[in-house]
Parts: C-alpha cells; sequence; structure tokens
C-alpha cells in the first residue's frame, strides 16, 4: 500500500469512530433525558372549580342582565366592591345600595318590596315573639339550599340584643329570604331574593351590613307615628334614637356609619 493509500484509510477509520462517537453520544444524551424526564413528575393538574349551586346558577340566568341593568342605569359597576342594605319594616321595603372602590358614598340601585315581615314595630327580644329585629347586623351566611328558596343569614343575635335580649332564649336563625311567609324574618319573594342574592354574594368586601329600621325615619308622619308608639312602648326610645342617628348620617352623606 503506498502512502496516499494509507492516509485515505486512516481518514476513513477515523471518521468511522468520529461518525460512532457522535451516534453514542446523541444516544447518552437521550437516555438521560429520558431517565431525567421520568424522575420528575408531570404537574399537578388543576382542580376544576367548584359548580355553582344549582339555585344560584337558574338565579343568575333569569336575572343576571336585568339586575346588571339596573347597576348600570344607577351607575355603579357590576359587580359592585360592596353593598348595603336597609329595611324599612312599617313601609315593607328593603334598599339595595351599592359603590365601588372609587367612591365614598353609597348609591341606591333599587327599592324592593318585602311581601311578608311578622310581629309590630320594635326590637326583638325572645324566640318566638314573631318579632323582626331592629338595628345594625351582618350577612353572615349565604343558604342556597333555604327551606324559602334562597336566604341570607343575619347574625341576631348582635352584642346589642344579647344585653338587652331574653338570655335564655332570644332567638336564632334571622333570615332575608325568599317566599312570601314570615316569623320573624324578611320575606322578599322568590324573585326580589334572586336579586338580592347575586348582588350579594358577587360583591367583594365583608361583611355585608344591613341596617332595619322600625319605619322610614324621613317619613312625613314618622315624628307623630314614633311618638305615638314610644308612649305606648317607652323602652323603644333608646334603640330608635340610635337608628335614627344612624339615619340621618347616612342621608348626609351616603355612608355607612353606626
Amino acid at each position: 500500500m503506498n502512502g496516499a493509500d494509507s492516509g485515505a484509510g486512516i481518514r476513513k477509520i477515523l471518521t468511522g469512530i468520529a461518525a460512532v462517537a457522535i451516534v453514542a453520544i446523541v444516544a447518552i444524551v437521550a437516555c438521560s433525558a429520558f431517565s431525567l424526564m421520568k424522575q420528575i413528575p408531570p404537574p399537578p393538574i388543576a382542580p376544576a372549580p367548584p359548580a355553582e349551586p344549582e339555585r344560584v346558577a337558574a338565579a343568575r340566568l333569569r336575572c343576571g342582565e336585568r339586575l346588571r341593568g339596573d347597576f348600570a342605569r344607577a351607575g355603579v359597576r357590576w359587580p359592585a366592591d360592596e353593598i348595603f342594605l336597609r329595611v324599612m319594616k312599617r313601609e315593607r321595603q328593603i334598599e339595595l345600595w351599592a359603590r365601588n372602590g372609587n367612591s365614598d358614598s353609597f348609591i341606591l340601585v333599587k327599592t324592593l318590596p318585602v311581601l311578608a315581615a311578622s310581629g309590630g314595630p320594635g326590637p326583638k327580644r325572645r324566640e318566638g315573639d314573631l318579632q323582626v329585629p331592629e338595628g345594625f347586623y351582618e350577612v353572615n351566611r349565604f343558604n342556597p339550599l333555604s327551606n324559602f328558596h334562597l336566604s341570607l343569614g343575619l347574625n341576631y343575635p348582635n352584642a346589642d340584643d344579647l344585653v338587652h335580649a331574653d338570655p335564655v332564649s332570644p332567638g336564632f336563625d334571622i333570615f332575608i329570604h325568599g317566599g312570601d311567609a314570615s316569623i320573624g324574618c324578611v320575606a322578599l319573594g322568590d324573585n326580589g331574593i334572586e336579586e338580592l342574592y347575586l348582588a350579594a354574594l358577587d360583591s367583594r368586601v365583608r361583611p355585608i351590613h344591613v341596617h332595619l329600621f322600625p319605619a322610614r325615619m324621613d317619613a312625613r308622619d314618622w315624628p307623630a307615628w314614633r311618638d305615638a308608639e314610644i308612649a305606648e312602648h317607652p323602652e323603644f326610645r333608646e334603640l330608635w334614637d340610635g337608628l335614627a342617628a344612624a339615619w340621618t348620617h347616612f342621608a348626609r352623606d351616603g355612608r355607612d356609619r353606626r
């Protein structure tokens, strides 16, 4: 074999060795990568969001757009950051107020009729007295499976109630709910509670405050009606004076002050 043939042969051998080495390296890298992939667990699959309760989902279909329209006409973005509720027992009305973070004052979105509210003027003081409470409360639970369609639970008895109510049986389970029957609760009918429930559920700020008044304290006949009731029930005076102060503050600047 001459020198040229010998050099060419050596180059072929070296080229073959290089090719084999490259294949081997690629194989090793691939095996290592595959092994590493087997060691790294796959990312967890995010759980699906819980399904909305059936009655709430149905309510959203029935009145969601209408409620958005009410908020738009009032000039409040939906969903509102915060809502505030006022109940007037004598007039059988509940007001839905709302505001967003760029506003200090609440804006009245709508007034809903109360279909039933048992009892008469004055606060609730004992279980079985059938009275709808009066005072300053908070929504403390949402019940999508209520016996009265949907309901918002109130934190009765609150600290003030525990001072003045029956120490053993002050009563419990006071709700704003659907239907048209009341045993110490505020019944709005199914359509009314659907709107209120969605507005409360979708709002962001907690707690949601609820003021329950014996009557509209800016009504023309309020002074005479109040005086007649207090003459018969002087124990109402202290509570009603406190409620009147809160009413006046709110009427002045649209802020919830207790």
